[in-house]
Formats: structure tokens, sequence, C-alpha cells
């Protein structure tokens, strides 16, 4: 059944175009087209002067919904997860998992072949943040589960069968060899939770690292003499950085220069989410630990950041808000970059023909008002 959003605004490569419509066949875009070409035989939807974007994509989402993946890496975790992003826009989004034992990597790799094989909506893939962390840098993470990448591990991350898998590690922990090698067979390399100074880095990058998780927060900085994980992450034109955009994270006028320093197209919003999302309880547990929200992040008894409350949604309006981003250029950051970082482009993160067809309707202030992922609405 071909299927047409008619009356809406759309994002487009070109800009934002009015009099457009959008044509949807088997979960696809089956075209852009003027408003008068929409085939009388199409299902029409009716956007009510809204603006159609791509659906966005989050790589980091720890939970949501009350859930934390950690404490149940199950199908039915993922899902719930899922649905709570999901009415922020998130239509694309990795499950991460936090250090934590080989046993529940493996857990939460075979949950999320199940999701994907069972068509839950939205979901990618995996990320597995940890245990090879280094603890120097370990932020709310609990370093009693660190350990080094052997055989053994690399087996495990290298076994997803269906989706994508996204390593975060700290490559001092590790060698070029063993990175080159997880990049081989083709798992998605980031940086996180690192003191690696400059030249360790550079080294990774050149040996098939192509991502840095929540770039400023949990990593070496950048310095007069040594210009360490941040200093390597933003002098490549090539690898792509997740931001946390939420004031708190990382000072809005930091990001502000980071965003000067490099292609726009190779940064990513993140939420960093935690199961408070969608919640109004806003405290939960963290492998033993209590957190709570406090002026809009998760934090733990001492102070430590511990993830954050944070939508994509709200990730999208703080970029243009905070940062001074165009929303174009937002939401790209939440969408096609993500997508290119994932090695989805040209099927995912923009509305064009033959790409799948997930959009978040936005009104005036950038809420959500409707989503569509692979053509199905709700």
């Amino acid at each position: 059944m071909l299927a047409a959003l008619v009356n809406g605004r759309v994002l487009t490569a070109t800009g934002v175009e009015t009099g457009k419509a959008v044509l949807v066949e088997g979960g696809k875009i089956a075209g852009v087209v003027a408003a008068s070409e929409v085939p009388a035989s199409a299902e029409r939807t009716d956007l009510d002067g809204g603006l159609l974007v791509p659906g966005y994509i989050d790589t980091q989402v720890n939970g949501g919904g009350g859930v934390l993946f950690n404490d149940s890496p199950t199908p039915e975790a993922i899902a719930a997860i899922g649905a709570a992003h999901r009415a922020y826009g998130t239509t694309g989004f990795l499950p991460t998992l936090i250090s934590d034992d080989l046993s529940v990597v493996d857990q939460a790799m075979r949950a999320t072949e199940q999701a994907i094989e069972q068509g839950v909506p939205g979901v990618l893939g995996v990320h597995i943040e940890g245990p090879f962390l280094n603890p120097k840098r370990k932020g709310i993470h609990d370093e009693g589960k660190f350990r080094v990448i052997d055989e053994e591990a690399l087996a495990l991350l290298s076994s997803l069968k269906v989706g994508k898998t996204l390593v975060t590690l700290a490559p001092e922990r590790t060698t070029p060899d063993m990175i080159q090698r997880l990049a081989d067979a083709g798992v998605h390399v980031a940086a996180g939770h690192t003191n690696a100074l400059y030249g360790t880095m550079r080294q990774a990058l050149d040996h098939g690292l192509t991502g840095f998780t929540h770039l400023f927060n949990a990593m070496s900085p950048l310095t007069s003499r040594e210009p360490g994980a941040v200093g390597a992450a933003l002098e490549s034109l090539t690898a792509w950085c997740g931001l946390i955009v939420d004031g708190r994270h990382v000072d809005p006028v930091t990001l502000k220069l980071a965003l000067r320093t490099r292609p726009l197209d190779r940064f990513m919003l993140v939420t960093d989410a935690m199961p408070t999302v969608g919640m109004s309880d806003k405290r939960f547990t963290l492998q033993g630990r209590e957190i709570v929200v406090r002026d809009g992040v998760c934090v733990g008894d001492d102070g430590t950041l511990a993830g954050s409350d944070l939508d994509m949604a709200g990730a999208v309006r703080n970029t243009v808000r905070m940062l001074d981003v165009r929303l174009e250029d937002a939401v790209m950051m939440a969408s096609a970059a993500p997508a290119a970082f994932l090695g989805l482009d040209g099927q995912r993160g923009r509305i064009a023909p033959g790409y799948a067809a997930d959009f978040c309707l936005l009104d005036e202030d950038l809420s959500i008002r409707r989503t569509w992922i692979d053509g199905v609405s709700t």
C-alpha cells in the first residue's frame, strides 16, 4: 500500500521544503514529490503543517522507561527502552551495556539478536561500553568489572549475527593490533573512559578506531603540552564524536569551540540515557549504587555523573538553543551523522528515496508530535 505524508514541511538535503509530500511503501521512502503529484490511490496522512525530519538515532542508550539494560539484558527490556525513547523521537538506537562480566555481555548480545529477529522497532545493534576501560577515568563504572581484551573477549565482541556492534574501550588498555582485529571483524570501535596520551590515541585511529564516546567526559583532556584524547579527537577530520548536550556534562562554550574545529557531520548527539527517561520516578540503582537525578543529570551519592536524564528531542533543542546550531544541522547530528558512523548511510538518517521511512514530526517548539519507524506510525 502506497502512503503519502502531506500538508507538512519536509527537511531534505536541500533544506526545509514546503509543498512537498513524502511517499512511503514497504517501509521505505518511495519518493519526495510535489503535493500535486501524489497518486490518487495513496493513503494520505495529514501532517497539519508540522515539520517532518529524519528519525533520530541514538548510539548510547543505557535505559529508559524504568528499565536498565544491565539489570535486564533481554529482548523485552530492549523493547521497553525503545518504546520509552520513541516518544522523544528516537527511531533507531543501540541498547548500551555498562561495564559488566563477559557472561552479561554475552546475554546482552544474544538479546539484541533476538530483538532484531523479533522485529522490535528501532533496535539497530548493541553498544558494549566497557569493561575494557581505564580505572583512572572510570566515571560511574565499576572498576571491579574491568579487564583487558583477550581472545575470548575478541571472539565474543565479534559474535553478533545481526545488527551493529559498537565497543567503547580505552586504547591504552589494549594494543593497536587488537583494535585492528576488532575493526576487521566489523566491530565499530570508539575510545572512552580513557587516559590515553595523544600518541596512543593517534595509533588507535590509524588502526580502526572511528569514534569517541561522550567527547570531553571521562577522557584525558587537551592541555598545552599534551593534547590527550580530546586533542586527538578534535584534530581528526574523520572520526565521529558523541556529544551529550544537556548543559551539564560539558559546558556549552566548550562545545561551541569544539564544533568550530572540524566538520559538523562528524559530531553526533547521544543521550547516555538512564532508566529515568520517560519516568516520573527520578532515582534508580546501578550495580548496587543509588543514582538520583539532580538538576537534570544523574549522579551517584558522591556527585559522580552517572549517565543522563536526557532524551534526543531535548538534545536537538539544546543544540539549537545552547550552541546556536541551525535546526537542519542539529537534526543531521541526531540522524545522518550517527547513521554514517554505524555504516548505515544510504539506508537511514535522511528523507530521500530508498531510505528507511523513519521520521519525526516536530512542533514549533521542536517537541515530538508523532514518529514513524519503517513506515509504521505511533
